[in-house]
């Protein structure tokens, strides 16, 4: 498992936190959607409003990714909804960790090693 060979990427976890005010969205506290390499899931029966899950989507790549301790992707683990009227905010914690192998997820040869 050399890093020439592929790179290592954190699962998520992303739940709804309820804040101070009211949520608005259709989310209640608890939903949430696991994220395990790229792939996106939620629970038997429970959705996810489109407008909050589009505004982290952005986020969660660089969330996947080793972060240095002082960025703030290694800090901030919560996140606002986007909605101004709600009160929702978003936990974002990394679950685990899983190697991926280049040649596994792209069809781009790597490039010879110098």
């Amino acid at each position: 498992m050399s890093e020439a060979e592929g790179f290592f990427l954190y699962d998520l976890r992303v739940e709804v936190v309820a804040g101070e005010r009211p949520m608005v969205c259709g989310h209640r506290a608890g939903d949430f959607f696991t994220l395990a390499g790229e792939m996106l899931h939620l629970p038997p029966g429970q959705g996810f409003p489109l407008y909050p899950l589009a505004a982290l989507l952005p986020l969660l790549p660089a969330r996947q990714r080793e972060t240095a301790p002082a960025d703030w992707m290694s800090t901030d683990h919560e996140v606002a909804c986007p909605d101004p009227h709600c009160g929702a905010r978003f936990r974002i914690s990394r679950t685990g960790r899983r190697w991926f192998r280049h040649a596994e997820v792209s069809a781009v040869p790597l490039a010879p090693a110098r």
